[in-house]
């Protein structure tokens, strides 16, 4: 357990920023999610989310919550699907 005051502050900020990391990730996923779900029910929608997706790829890479390359790599891979429709 932290005892001086600066480790016990750094233990609560870090769980915020954890929480908060972890919150926005699922949003990502939600928004990768819902374009593959469009695909393929309803493809005229498809293309505005995707570019929902790519904008919270884009933001989660700018925070550091993801990697940029995985980002792009993703990126690449939806477009790819959605290009193949």
């Amino acid at each position: 357990m932290a005892t001086s005051r600066s480790a016990k502050k750094r233990i609560l900020v870090n769980e915020k920023k954890r929480a908060l990391n972890a919150a926005k990730r699922s949003a990502l996923k939600t928004a990768i999610k819902r374009f593959e779900f469009s695909l393929e029910n309803s493809p005229a929608e498809a293309p505005s989310h995707l570019r929902t997706a790519i904008k919270a790829l884009d933001q989660a890479a700018a925070k550091g919550i993801i990697h940029k390359n995985a980002a792009a790599r993703k990126k690449s891979r939806l477009t790819k699907r959605l290009n193949a429709v």
